[in-house]
């Protein structure tokens, strides 16, 4: 057997926080959107922009579950109030070309460093519903940088 990865859901109370997270903090793109008025809940797929450029962009007329990228798909049922428990899901990864770049673009929209790249390497911070995102360094760790270096754990990860 082998599997292809497809995507990974993750269930959401605010859209709006949500997509600004995904899109504004961490750059992914969204490729397709699915309201459902009888279900009462939106889907929202997204991707990087590297993975886009690599299928050559995004079809028309062909539904995000086919594209042959990895992607997060966002379900947001219109009358949930909120969810809890984002760290018994586990985590979704990223590789970056920069940690502390990548880092810092977090604070600056207000996100709580949950682990700083003290090493250089590794960081996790929280979406708006509590679901961990770890971001790697691509390549080798980065030489350890202040103010990250000294910087305290904040919350769970």
């Amino acid at each position: 057997m082998s599997p292809q990865f497809l995507h990974t859901m993750v269930r959401v109370s605010d859209l709006d926080a949500t997509l600004r997270f995904f899109c504004d903090g961490l750059g992914l793109t969204e490729i397709g959107r699915y309201d459902n008025e009888g279900g009462r809940f939106t889907l929202v797929f997204l991707a990087s922009p590297a993975d886009i450029a690599r299928m050559g962009g995004v079809p028309n007329g062909v539904s995000p579950t086919q594209m042959d990228i990895p992607m997060v798909e966002l379900t947001h049922n219109w009358d949930e109030a909120g969810y809890a428990g984002g760290r018994n899901f586990g985590h979704l990864a990223y590789r970056v070309d920069d940690i502390y770049a990548a880092t810092q673009r977090f604070a600056d929209l207000g996100v709580p460093i949950s682990r700083p790249p003290r090493d250089g390497r590794m960081t996790f911070i929280r979406s708006p519903d509590g679901v961990s995102v770890e971001l790697l360094q691509n390549g080798e760790a980065l030489p350890p940088q202040e103010p990250w270096a000294s910087a305290p754990n904040v919350g769970v990860w």
